[in-house]
């Protein structure tokens, strides 16, 4: 009797024990289930926003959609790509007004007014996203400290289902498309939580019977998770099929408890071997999607959140305290143009292979993340010594600038990197990460392709280049600051003034004269190069039209011939300063080129179709190539003053000046030197060939009345081509 007695204790004890740990066990699945849930939620959520992304930061976007709309060009890339690459379903465009001008709905085109039916749901967002606009929420995205703009994310009910609706502004990407706050268009996109999506969750996360609901089904096998928004107003429920790994673990075991006592040690031992798999089972699945969650689904490399918090965590912890951090960040060279011409399936491609070569040039020692688009960012720590971020950078560099094969195509991109140095313990992340991209900012006016590391005096040049652009904008509605002066040109045969060149000066009354090498930049980045060039053109076109028969030549920026309408600019100021076009020269450099842009090779076709020449400006320092030349023709080749300062008896850039005057005459194309400076260095550009000479042997850069002295004077007097000389 004791020994039955004890076994029945035993078993009750045990089989209570049993009862008492599945149940916990079935428990503790449906809590780490609802924490994944939450997570996976919120983590759809952002990612609805950031598929916005591709498509609103895009300067072909903000034309289609405002500058000059094309419709059909905003179905096919902005609300059929949404639909077919990312799900949404559905896509609306407001303009600035807040008005509808496009709506896709599953994958078409819909009526506008279809917008109706989602605008109870729509429009307190756009609201939202209007109001953090007009209070400056553009601010950082336009001045390039952010890399998206700001927007709008929510949980809710729309059309009686629940959804995900993201709003975000549609703007420039290279922020030369300069928009009046408030007055951007608008991409809104819905996501709906209906049964698809539920289907890919359950695919994904392996949630069992998964589905939204507005109304709580009360099906006690049902785990339940409420969705609320922001504001915390209930949406919908998520329901799926609770996870009972503890009964069946018991309806496995049951069995068991029908054997004699002598086996009872070994079912028990037997159970809680199987409650350990178990649970290493489902802690495996919490730790599969706290790594999914943490890491970019692209590269697999950790994403921007999990970065920031490991770089707060070394620098804030005791481990840490004291040692060298290096903080490289990276942007890629020139992916947009893959991106734009081979597709994003390309780009996604190429955004991949980088990250392996990244892991590959680095190693495991060092934190690689994706930080968005093309940034990606390196956390290097070192406890002995400074890592030489320098040879890093360079190796990466390296192994970035070999080709990718991309849909059978060679594709090539170079990458920029800004380095910034810390001390464990002594650094705040969101300062170091801005260090490290005003480093990256450096490495990129630089000319791309290199690494900067973060020096203080950058921060000040940044400060200056704000305080440039302030006065520079003053300066354009002003009339006695900004002037043009002019540097002749000079035949190199009869050494006789053929022309100038128009190049702009800056006098402040408060700093004096500023160099251009430090207003045209920031000009350029700003949006005001168009304002500006168009003073210089206006100027050089007056002077052109009082000395008809000589070359006036002028800078074109990038910006100025990506504008549809800056040949109509062109004629517009040569009919009103009566000058003759085929004595405008317009001096472009070889980035135009290279930027493939439609507008600008129609620009460029219009302009050298009325008899305005365009010249190529230094040539030989960029990515100078015969089939741009054959695609894009010009009249004039410029040696840039980097080889003629070196033109020296057995020096390299002898041969490479000679090769380019070579080139040039081979397609009857004229060639003109820059930088001239000794009378050796003309003597040798003439045994070469050189046409035109330009340089401080000859002159530096005059006024206007007396660069019309010079033209005037009867021995400087020559005509281009031969014509009647003046004197």
């Amino acid at each position: 009797m004791p020994v039955i007695l004890t076994m029945v204790v035993t078993a009750a004890a045990v089989l209570g024990f049993t009862l008492w740990s599945t149940a916990n066990i079935d428990e503790r699945a449906v809590e780490r289930q609802t924490r994944m849930v939450a997570h996976v939620l919120a983590a759809q959520r952002d990612q609805v926003s950031h598929d916005q992304e591709s498509v609103a930061v895009w300067d072909d976007a903000l034309f289609a959609t405002k500058l000059s709309p094309d419709l059909d060009w905003v179905d096919t890339n902005l609300g059929i790509w949404m639909h077919d690459f990312f799900g949404h379903s559905r896509s609306v465009v407001l303009d600035g007004g807040n008005q509808p001008i496009y709506v896709m709905e599953n994958g078409a085109a819909a009526p506008v007014d279809h917008y109706g039916q989602v605008a109870a749901a729509v429009g307190p967002l756009v609201m939202r996203i209007r109001q953090l606009i007009a209070a400056g929420g553009m601010t950082q995205y336009n001045l390039g400290r952010k890399t998206v703009p700001p927007a709008v994310v929510e949980f809710a009910v729309v059309d009686n289902m629940p959804a995900i609706v993201s709003i975000m502004p549609i703007v420039s990407d290279t922020r030369d498309l300069v928009q009046e706050p408030g007055s951007e268009p608008l991409l809104a996109d819905i996501l709906f939580l209906d049964g698809a999506f539920a289907e890919r969750l359950t695919d994904q996360y392996l949630f069992e019977n998964a589905r939204f609901s507005l109304t709580d089904s009360g099906d006690p096998g049902k785990a339940v998770y409420p969705l609320l928004n922001s504001a915390g107003r209930f949406i919908a429920f998520f329901e799926w099929t609770r996870d009972r790994p503890g009964q069946t673990l018991l309806r496995h075991t049951a069995p068991a408890f029908a054997l004699a006592f002598l086996i009872a040690v070994i079912v028990v031992f037997l159970l809680l071997r199987q409650l350990r798999r178990s649970s290493s089972a489902l802690e495996a699945g919490r730790i599969h999607a706290e790594y999914q969650a943490a890491h970019d689904r692209l590269t697999g490399l950790p994403n921007r959140s999990s970065f920031d918090v490991r770089l707060a965590q070394t620098l804030t912890e005791r481990q840490t305290a004291g040692a060298y951090l290096s903080l490289l960040m990276l942007d890629l060279d020139r992916f947009k143009q893959i991106n734009d011409t081979l597709g994003h399936q390309a780009g996604d491609e190429l955004i991949r292979t980088v990250g392996q070569r990244l892991r590959a040039t680095v190693g495991d020692d060092m934190l690689i993340a994706r930080l968005g688009g093309d940034e990606f960012g390196i956390l290097a720590v070192s406890r002995e010594r400074q890592i030489n971020a320098i040879a890093l950078s360079n190796r990466i560099i390296d192994a970035i600038g070999q080709a990718f094969e991309l849909n059978h195509f060679k594709a090539f991109v170079g990458v920029s990197i800004g380095i910034v140095h810390a001390t464990g313990g002594s650094a705040e992340p969101h300062e170091l990460i801005r260090k490290a991209d005003i480093a990256l900012y450096e490495a990129k006016s630089a000319g791309r392709n290199r690494a900067v590391v973060y020096q203080e005096h950058m921060n000040e040049l940044l400060q200056l280049q704000h305080t440039i652009e302030a006065e520079l904008r003053d300066a354009l509605k002003q009339t006695d600051q900004l002037s043009v002066v002019f540097q002749p040109l000079v035949d190199q045969q009869n050494r006789k003034v053929t022309g100038a060149e128009a190049l702009a000066r800056w006098n402040h009354p408060k700093y004096g004269q500023i160099s251009p090498a430090r207003f045209i930049p920031v000009a350029e980045n700003t949006g005001l190069i168009e304002v500006l060039g168009e003073f210089v053109l206006r100027r050089a076109c007056e002077l052109g039209a009082k000395a008809p028969g000589r070359d006036i030549a002028v800078n074109i920026s990038p910006t100025q011939l990506r504008n549809p309408k800056f040949a109509m600019l062109v004629f517009d100021i040569l009919r009103q300063t009566g000058m003759r076009p085929t004595d405008l020269e317009l001096e472009i450099t070889e980035s135009i080129l290279l930027d493939d842009e439609h507008i600008s090779a129609q620009n460029l076709q219009t302009l050298r179709a009325s008899g305005i020449h365009i010249a190529l400006d230094d040539f030989g320092t960029g990515y100078s190539s015969l089939s741009y030349l054959k695609r894009y023709p010009v009249d004039r080749i410029k040696i840039d003053r980097s080889f003629v300062n070196q033109l020296a008896p057995g020096h390299v850039s002898v041969a490479i000046a000679q090769a380019i005057v070579t080139l040039a005459h081979a397609m009857d194309i004229s060639v003109t030197a820059e930088g001239v400076e000794t009378a050796e260095q003309a003597d040798m550009l003439g045994i070469m060939g050189c046409n035109t000479l330009q340089g401080f042997l000859f002159s530096a850069a005059v006024l206007p009345t007396k660069i019309e002295e010079i033209f005037a004077d009867p021995a400087n007097a020559l005509d281009r081509k031969g014509r009647t000389k003046a004197a």
